[in-house]
């Protein structure tokens, strides 16, 4: 049996109890770090963990990537890097990717957590929060080459190289940008935002660039600059969509049979009349539905693994259960109380259940229910200190 991480109350009986395993290895977590570690070198590598580290937990993610050597860590909310810091101790570098809301420079110091400004505005208050305590602030800056979402706009990014006094009391980490269609390496648009991103870096104050997402570090070394920020690659996503997935599987999601029924007459199965049996067939009931994050937009198309052997969903995924056709499955392989593979393991791939729920592996991972056992395979040691807030020089 896989080892459970000592940070939960997870017991032997809590398997059995529950309808599904969650398994999460964090070895395969740790290699594929490394992995992206040596494409990018000699640019750092970060981590990006915001959503709970993609749905798979922060608390079990976090210590595995610090052991790893990662000191640079990304969440996306102000809470999220709270929570993280209580998890990492003092340690690593911890940004907020949205940047200090109104009135949030007190938590940002007392956490000791690190804002990526922007805004114009943004960019203000945090020097002001500099000026008014009288000492050098850190932050990223994010310049916006083509995502019109956050971001400094080309014009306003020029209007501060002709003004960097307005960097006042900042200590810029690096200058950051996202790019929109890493994901397709022959997309016009890459090259246009590295360009952009290029122009505007030599214009700023000097300080480290930051340009590659996951997809975006197997563009190659022109994309990496000094610090790469991986995500989803990280959990075993494939950064390389329409070539074999260079990343290792982290996460299997496998649920239990609770019954299997025996049709020979025409009938249908599951809301709405759907799904028809016309002959012979068995089906299998597993307790796992939309409430726990497997999409109903896998009604009739999702599949799932049995033994080897790859089996459909058969009728709506409803709120608790899904039905599958297990007919092809070996009899003494389908039968209640045995698993069956719906994410992961001899069962489809992360990829292959986000493209047959016409997704994406990000929503896929982030949407995991609460009601899986989960299993960590060798989470580090925890040290229950780290649970204590602490701060890196933070006053206030």
């Amino acid at each position: 049996m896989p080892n459970t991480s000592p940070n939960t109350s997870a017991t032997p009986a809590d398997a059995d109890h529950a309808g599904a395993i969650l398994e999460i290895d964090l070895d395969a977590l740790g290699a594929n770090y490394d992995n992206l570690r040596h494409r990018a070198a000699p640019a750092e590598c970060g981590a990006v963990l915001k959503a709970d580290a993609y749905g798979l937990g922060s608390i079990q993610v976090g210590p595995k990537l610090a052991a790893m050597g990662c000191r640079r860590f990304f969440v996306a909310h102000l809470a999220e890097g709270v929570a993280l810091r209580k998890i990492l101790g003092v340690a690593p570098a911890i940004y907020v990717l949205n940047g200090p809301l109104p009135r949030t420079e007190a938590e940002f110091l007392h956490y000791d957590l690190l804002p990526v400004l922007n805004s114009p505005c943004q960019l203000e208050q945090w020097s002001g929060a500099a000026a008014a305590r009288e000492r050098t602030l850190g932050a990223g800056l994010h310049i916006d080459t083509g995502m019109a979402r956050l971001g400094l706009t080309p014009v306003e990014a020029a209007e501060l190289a002709a003004n960097p006094a307005r960097l006042a009391g900042l200590d810029l980490h690096f200058i950051a940008s996202h790019l929109a269609c890493a994901d397709e390496p022959g997309h016009a648009l890459n090259g246009e935002q590295r360009q952009a991103f290029h122009h505007l870096l030599t214009a700023l104050p000097a300080a480290p660039g930051s340009l590659a997402n996951s997809a975006g570090i197997f563009l190659g070394p022109d994309y990496h600059y000094d610090l790469v920020r991986p995500g989803i690659a990280l959990y075993g996503g494939n950064p390389t969509p329409g070539a074999p997935n260079p990343m290792r599987e982290v996460v299997r999601l496998a649920g239990k049979i609770i019954q299997i029924r025996e049709i020979d007459t025409p009938q249908s199965v599951g809301y709405g009349a759907t799904h028809r049996v016309t002959g012979q067939r068995r089906i299998a009931t597993v307790p796992v539905g939309y409430a726990d994050g497997y999409p109903r937009a896998l009604s009739g198309r999702g599949r799932a693994g049995v033994a080897g052997v790859s089996v459909p969903v058969v009728g709506r995924v409803s709120m608790d259960m899904i039905t599958l056709d297990v007919t092809e499955a070996p009899v003494d392989a389908a039968y209640p109380g045995a698993m069956v593979d719906l994410i992961g393991g001899g069962g489809p791939s992360l990829d292959e259940v986000a493209e047959a729920a016409g997704t994406i592996g990000y929503e896929i991972l982030t949407s995991l229910g609460r009601r899986y056992h989960r299993q960590y395979i060798n989470a580090p040691a925890w040290n229950p200190a780290h649970r204590q807030a602490q701060r890196r020089g933070g006053d206030e």
